[in-house]
């Protein structure tokens, strides 16, 4: 029986050759790019899940509450806290602590190299994650001061592919370290990725024994007992407050609390700034989830309305095989496996489309996946799954519907030819427009958002402009005062300038006395140092007062509207800030105001910021460069740089690049959407092209008799278009309220964003409806311009 179902399916896909490429095509689409986007979303879920104790590790992260003043949540939190909750908490296991130490160099023989992404680590961090070793021992790798584990890739690169790295050495800062451990490269699918870690008793004792409650700066993670609840420990933490923090912070009027967020949960779910790597979005996830399943049902409702629409054709099949003893059950059998079968074949091909593009969606997505995705168990699973769920969503109802029918009828031809239930199929339709309408509508807005952010007035002039770090653990003041001075002789350099920092980097925050209209209040400001060409690099604006002029000004500072605008400063210059405890004469005098910019990111709202002089402090240049040339000066400056830092690789980085790199992700997953989006309509299109050619030719007789009783094409056309316009129009009255509701949710999670306008919505109509008027006047044409007597001369 099975053989004959498979036989009879073969011999229709055979008989309507042109319906059946239409469904395979637009099953293979949705199917090849769907499971894409399956891979996309399986592998943002997985994040940090490989560890073998995953569900028991969380991080500690600290929340900040000043008076007037919006939370701060923060992932990094005080340096005791750590030892405190090993010591103090049975329900801890373990407790370890990341201390970033950012990009090191180091001396090999006569070579000289950075690795970036280092952290400093407890003894304990290989009992808590579960990081594959290669070469040493995970329990003793980190115990010993000056100590270090690479990974994989990094050892490759200052030992040479392969080579054995255990028992090395690496000079830093004249510090030998020994290497006595190499773990393979980090995950990708980690919230935290890293190239070496540093033991931490290779710290100054007095670092070690470091018991300050007040500053925060490191990440602690714990690893709790079996069957603790994370909240009931999390509720134990706040105590902490009183008993080790009230101290520094209840002057000032400041509440520090703690929250466990579950490891798993960090790169979708965190709320927190300070984090180690970008973070997800788990809005997107819910995006393009919605976007896969989209493409599904799409695909299914072609398949449905083909099937349907052709169920005349088959009717007298359907009538002969009752007639002959053919029950219900064996009719849905037939019909179910001829859907299953499309779909079979339909995977078959997107596998083959999958191992073509893949290369061009890791490029899209910024993923690595490998053809080797598509040999997993759990891929397997997912497979079965689409095969079913395409396989009966798609060929359910044609199966049901064309099984129920009346044998009596049918071989009488009470079947109408217009084939299959008309109010169904346009009620498909209706959503196949209202799916495409809602996802045109949320590409043009998320477009707009992403370009409203490009284009965003920042505050400053990021074009053209070169930042060098030099990193050393020596003292590199006078160094890098005399660098300034020699790249500042480049015709192709406009201005240099020094700072702690540039804008897109992490600033400073620290506690102020700070003069207001209710006297000296105690707060928290972003702050760092910077010399008086800063201003003028980066292209910012002193909006009131001055810049600083020299030496003589640092005893001064600047500041940004917003700090203006939250203390009330009517007046802003002259007023006096200082560090809070200095009991001296010693104050802070504003002289400027520069006009507010984004120091941090477009995704943090602009906070209050001091700028000190300290030029001497200073271990960032940055260099103004005219747009010409710029390889000519690059070769200039690498000159200078050799000539002062003798032992220090030349590095660099341009503004624009590194302040666009932080919503990078944001731009990928918009480009994810888009190119999906399209996709979808192309889907849909597929399915009205056949549902229109196949309708079209049913009516084509009723065509011929309108023909020769004087109808010309202007009478013809509209009678076939006309449904489709009313059917956009109901598909324009359900989209629009859905995808205003979702984009202007989405909207409200950037602190900037441009404004929903009427236009998104009138394109994407626009869009949908001449894309079908022109996928049906195609047919429409074709039926009223043909020779009548063709259709006519059978009856």
């Amino acid at each position: 029986m099975v053989r004959n179902l498979f036989r009879v399916a073969l011999r229709n896909f055979k008989r309507d050759k042109w319906y059946s490429l239409l469904n395979i095509l637009g099953l293979t689409i949705g199917l090849t790019f769907s499971l894409f986007l399956i891979f996309y979303v399986r592998e943002e879920l997985s994040f940090d899940r490989y560890h073998v104790n995953a569900d028991r590790i969380y991080r500690v992260n600290g929340y900040s509450k000043e008076p007037e003043r919006e939370e701060m949540k923060w992932a990094v939190t005080q340096w005791p806290l750590a030892p405190t909750l090993q010591r103090d908490f049975p329900e801890v296991e373990q407790a370890t602590r990341f201390i970033p130490a950012g990009k090191q160099l180091y001396k090999i023989g006569d070579n000289h190299l950075y690795i970036d992404k280092v952290f400093v680590v407890d003894s304990n961090v290989f009992k808590v994650f579960s990081w594959s070793f290669i070469e040493g021992d995970p329990r003793t790798a980190l115990v010993e001061p000056h100590t270090i584990v690479l990974t994989r890739s990094t050892a490759d690169m200052l030992f040479g592919v392969g080579a054995r790295a255990l028992g090395r050495s690496l000079v830093s800062d004249t510090v030998n370290f020994r290497v006595t451990g190499v773990i393979a490269d980090v995950p990708k699918n980690s919230h935290l990725l890293f190239n070496a870690l540093l033991s931490f008793t290779s710290l100054p004792k007095q670092v070690q024994t470091n018991d300050n409650w007040g500053g925060f700066g490191l990440y602690t993670y714990v690893l709790l007992r079996p069957n603790t609840r994370p909240e009931a420990f999390q509720a134990k933490l706040q105590p902490l407050y009183a008993k080790y923090m009230a101290p520094i912070f209840a002057q000032y009027n400041i509440k520090i609390r703690y929250k466990v967020a579950p490891l798993t949960s960090i790169h979708l779910h965190t709320e927190t700034v300070n984090e180690p790597e970008q973070k997800g979005s788990m809005s997107y996830i819910y995006i393009l989830s919605a976007v896969a399943l989209f493409m599904l049902i799409i695909a299914c409702i072609n398949y449905m309305n083909l099937t349907t629409a052709r169920s005349a054709r088959r009717a007298k099949e359907i009538g002969i095989r009752k007639v002959t003893g053919s029950t219900q059950g064996q009719l849905v059998a037939q019909f179910l496996v001829e859907s299953i079968l499309t779909t079979l074949v339909a995977l078959i091909l997107s596998m083959a489309l999958i191992a073509l593009l893949l290369p061009t969606f890791n490029l899209l997505s910024g993923k690595s996946f490998s053809f080797r995705i598509l040999l997993q168990p759990d891929t397997y699973l997912i497979l079965l799954v689409l095969i079913v769920f395409v396989g009966f969503a798609g060929g359910s109802y044609p199966a049901f519907y064309l099984s129920r029918l009346n044998p009596v009828n049918v071989l009488k031809g009470g079947v109408s030819t217009a084939g299959g239930n008309v109010a169904l199929r346009r009620v498909l339709v209706v959503v196949q427009f209202s799916i495409s309408m809602i996802m045109l509508i949320c590409t043009l807005i998320v477009y707009s958002q992403l370009k409203y952010l490009h284009n965003r007035d920042l505050g400053f002039n990021k074009d053209q402009v070169l930042a060098i770090r030099p990193r050393s653990g020596q003292p590199l003041g006078e160094k890098v005062q005399a660098f300034e001075n020699e790249v500042a002789k480049i015709p192709q350099v406009r201005s240099v300038s020094s700072s702690q920092a540039v804008p897109g980097d992490g600033v400073g925050f620290n506690l102020f006395s700070i003069q207001s209209d209710k006297g000296y209040v105690q707060k928290g400001v972003d702050n760092y140092a910077i010399d008086e060409h800063f201003v003028s690099t980066m292209g910012m604006k002193i909006i009131k007062g001055r810049n600083f002029a020299g030496p003589a000004d640092s005893s001064r500072i600047l500041v940004n509207e917003n700090m203006v605008k939250y203390y009330n400063w009517d007046q802003p210059i002259g007023k006096r800030v200082k560090y809070p405890g200095d009991t001296s004469a010693f104050f802070l005098e504003v002289v400027g105001v520069v006009k507010d910019f984004n120091q941090r990111s477009v995704y943090d709202s602009v906070a209050p910021l001091v700028l000190f002089y300290q030029p001497r402090s200073n271990n960032t240049v940055s260099l103004k460069l005219r747009p010409q040339d710029i390889p000519a000066a690059l070769t200039a400056i690498e000159s200078k740089w050799k000539a002062i830092f003798h032992d220090l690789p030349f590095e660099y980085t341009f503004l624009d690049r590194d302040f666009e790199s932080q919503y990078a992700a944001d731009q990928r997953r918009g480009k994810i959407f888009t190119t999906f989006s399209v996709l979808t309509i192309i889907i849909t299109c597929l399915g009205l092209l056949g549902l229109i050619a196949f309708t079209t030719e049913q009516r084509r007789k009723e065509i011929s008799i309108r023909k020769v009783l004087g109808a010309g094409v202007g009478t013809i056309v509209p009678l076939v278009t006309g449904n489709f316009v009313l059917l956009i129009g109901i598909s324009c009255f359900i989209a629009f309220p859905i995808a205003w509701y979702f984009m202007d949710r989405w909207l409200n999670v950037f602190p900037y964003h441009a404004e929903m306008s009427v236009m998104p919505f009138f394109l994407a109509a626009v869009a949908v409806l001449l894309i079908t008027m022109l996928t049906v006047s195609f047919h429409a044409l074709r039926a009223a311009v043909a020779n009548p007597s063709k259709s006519l001369r059978t009856e």
